[in-house]
């Protein structure tokens, strides 16, 4: 069993110690499967290896599991959510509808201040660690459906994000090769211009890559599971 509760083994990565980005740090660490469906790991183990307050690692924890990451129940250890072939299949459904909904919102609605997501692609371009690369494009998403305008949406939509970044990591698609930086930038090009086709079109094929990917890998596992 993978165990989570030896400190020397997150201690010595060089993560930054700030409070602020205690989320970012722990859904990396689930993200590259340092933390999985088998570590046993509790707030006070997970604030020692992550040099943090026990608080703020319960604020995490709740989070995440209000985004299905985690599942929290009493007198339980948290435990990282297993999700399922049609747990996948539903959530990318949803995804592509409310999503597809989201992007025209923004053209319609052509936000003035395009730099916050800028930026951010300019962080997926240079990110070389696997679970930073899927959370920033994740994030991508998020940014550009708060820029919608319609908040009930935007809400729902990160339920759904998250849970994608998780079937990600737990599919086995190998993370070193996650890049999609340049589709990202092209949609936000086509929301800038206010191309509601052009950007719906290439956030169409953005989510086709993303299914196949998952449902590819899913089968595989499934496949092998079989065979073994």
């Amino acid at each position: 069993m993978n165990s989570f509760a030896s400190p020397p083994t997150l201690g010595a990565l060089p993560f930054p110690r700030r409070a602020d980005d205690l989320y970012s740090r722990i859904f990396d660490a689930i993200l590259e499967q340092r933390i999985d469906v088998t570590s046993r790991f509790t707030e006070e183990s997970l604030a020692q290896m992550f040099s943090a307050r026990r608080s703020d690692v319960r604020d995490v924890l709740m989070r995440l599991s209000h985004q299905h990451v985690i599942v929290l129940r009493p007198n339980h250890r948290p435990r990282v959510a297993a999700l399922d072939s049609e747990q996948t299949r539903q959530m990318l459904h949803a995804r592509r509808l409310t999503e597809i909904t989201l992007v025209r919102l923004a053209c319609q609605s052509r936000p003035q201040d395009l730099k916050p997501l800028r930026a951010l692609i300019e962080s997926e371009r240079h990110c070389t660690a696997g679970g930073s690369a899927i959370r920033l494009s994740g994030e991508f998403h998020l940014r550009l459906a708060e820029m919608a305008g319609n908040a009930p949406l935007a809400h729902f939509l990160g339920s759904l994000v998250p849970l994608t970044s998780l079937a990600i990591a737990q599919f086995g698609v190998h993370l070193e090769g996650y890049c999609v930086w340049h589709q990202h930038q092209a949609i936000l090009e086509a929301v800038e211009r206010g191309n509601a086709v052009k950007a719906e079109d290439l956030l169409g094929q953005h989510l086709d890559y993303l299914e196949g990917i998952l449902l590819n890998s899913e089968s595989s596992i499934s496949r092998n599971r079989v065979a073994g």
